[in-house]
């Protein structure tokens, strides 16, 4: 695969840092993390749910962060002791440590999270302010007599 400077563009643009990073990153082998899996759903117009499988995971082992624009999920599971006369012959069900990022829009926001049957599910709300949202604009006619401002002089 090639790579792509982009350095040259760096000099020539403001504020598009992130989205160079992103682009830089997409040509770089797939090292992605598989676990724990997830959805994403929308669940309204401007709503949206990120459904993880943590299964065996409490809600004190789980950790939710929101901060410029990235959501971090994170999972610490603690040992649990185990019974005497107790061993585990295979292990099926991952209890390993995790961290999983999204990366959010802008006017993005967490709204709340809920641990149910295995499953987390972070509920997100995009709000975008009134002044950032698109407005009609009123066209007058050009029949129409524009009032004219005339200053007047002091002395």
């Amino acid at each position: 695969m090639r790579h792509v400077d982009f350095s040259p563009l760096y000099r020539s643009t403001v504020g598009f840092d992130r989205l160079f990073t992103m682009l830089d990153t997409l040509g770089q082998p797939d090292t992605a993390q598989t676990y724990p899996p997830y959805n994403i759903e929308r669940t309204g117009t401007d709503s949206y749910r990120v459904s993880l499988a943590v299964a065996g995971f409490s809600e004190s082992e789980i950790e939710i962060e929101s901060h410029r624009n990235v959501l971090t999920v994170k999972g610490e599971h603690k040992d649990e002791p185990k019974g005497e006369g107790s061993e585990v012959i295979y292990r099926g069900i991952a209890g390993r440590s995790f961290e999983r990022r999204f990366q959010l829009a802008d006017h993005v926001e967490v709204t709340g999270a809920v641990l149910k049957n295995g499953l987390l599910h972070v509920d997100l709300r995009r709000n975008v302010p009134e002044e950032l949202k698109p407005r009609k604009i009123a066209i007058a006619s050009a029949s129409a007599q524009a009032k004219q401002i005339e200053a007047t002089v002091s002395q």
